[in-house]
């Protein structure tokens, strides 16, 4: 099977579907670290992505957007000078009603309206002006940061923008 694309997900449709006590088979989040970089040293400016639009971040893309953040901070700036820190959790699990697909499936794969679907993910349910990634540094790497963060807003869904605190 094939996995649909994120735009699929983006949007905060239905109610929140957390409880994963019930359910059975949830894939794990990719998402690995939330907090990255020096994390003994207090850093005076705080740069923080913020979403302007309410939707969903699947853990894919929170994580894509983790990776190339780190990229550009471990290159620009080095790992004793940032600490990176993700602001949401994917809790929210993402259904997936599963179509037959390939030759002669066009009989089988009507199946049924309002079906309820299997696990196939999770996602953070983010609200407009809630941060995403918050990126603590000194006064002379702000410009840098503000790069990394931008690559990383490429990776989200919402259109993003950039805080300095």
């Amino acid at each position: 099977m094939v996995r649909k694309p994120g735009r699929m997900y983006r949007n905060l449709a239905k109610k929140a579907y957390t409880r994963r006590e019930y359910m059975g088979g949830v894939p794990g989040s990719k998402v690995v670290q939330f907090d990255l970089g020096n994390l003994q040293e207090s850093f005076p400016v705080e740069i923080s992505l913020v979403a302007l639009e309410a939707c969903q971040i699947r853990h894919t893309a929170l994580e894509a957007a983790r990776i190339s953040c780190n990229r550009w901070l471990m290159k620009d700036i080095g790992r004793a000078n940032f600490r990176m820190k993700i602001r949401t959790y994917p809790h929210h699990v993402l259904r997936e009603n599963k179509q037959a697909t390939g030759a002669g499936a066009d009989r089988v794969s009507e199946g049924m309206r309002l079906a309820f679907g299997k696990p196939v993910g999770s996602a953070a349910r983010v609200q407009s002006h809630q941060k995403i990634i918050s990126i603590f540094t000194s006064s002379s790497y702000i410009e840098k940061a503000k790069i990394a963060l931008e690559h990383g807003a490429h990776k989200l869904p919402t259109p993003c923008r950039m805080i300095v605190e």
